[in-house]
């Protein structure tokens, strides 16, 4: 299953043939800037196999996005992450460079989170967000997050979840 498409924007499953696309996305300081670091082609490669794992295992993960043309826009979906003990539903995002500030991320995090309520049944989604990173936090608040707390713990330091029920 996958979210259906939007205006701009569909999905598909990330294979082991998007290693070059994942690997620039994930190398891209600006794109990681605040993960710990950027990854290495094999940490992308890594990346491929826990999303394809995630599939498998739960029927979702984050989804490759890509304009109806099939231009490589980065990934966005749902994966089940650690806050202080209890697994949430989470959606996540990552946008090329090049394609930031257009509505991307938040076209496709809003269609998982539709996909979540619809699909999935979830009562409830976050997304976990370094605290300095304003504009995934605008994301969020766009698909209708506030936020709960801060989490201390994690990748990093001080993470910031927002969430919402469905």
């Amino acid at each position: 299953m996958l979210p259906g498409p939007t205006p701009r924007l569909r999905f598909r499953e990330m294979t082991h043939t998007d290693l070059d696309y994942m690997a620039n996305l994930l190398s891209d300081p600006r794109v990681m800037e605040f993960y710990p670091a950027p990854k290495s082609r094999d940490e992308a490669a890594e990346w491929i196999a826990w999303n394809r794992e995630n599939y498998n295992t739960y029927g979702f993960g984050l989804w490759i996005i890509e304009t109806h043309s099939g231009e490589f826009v980065g990934d966005c979906g749902l994966t089940w992450q650690d806050v202080n003990g209890t697994p949430e539903l989470e959606v996540g995002y990552h946008v090329r460079l090049a394609l930031q500030g257009q509505g991307f991320a938040t076209e496709a995090a809003a269609a998982c989170r539709d996909f979540a309520r619809e699909k999935l049944d979830a009562s409830d989604l976050v997304a976990i967000i370094n605290p300095d990173n304003a504009a995934s936090e605008r994301v969020a608040r766009k698909i209708g997050m506030s936020r709960r707390k801060d989490d201390l713990g994690g990748h990093v330091t001080v993470r910031t979840v927002l969430g919402m029920d469905l």
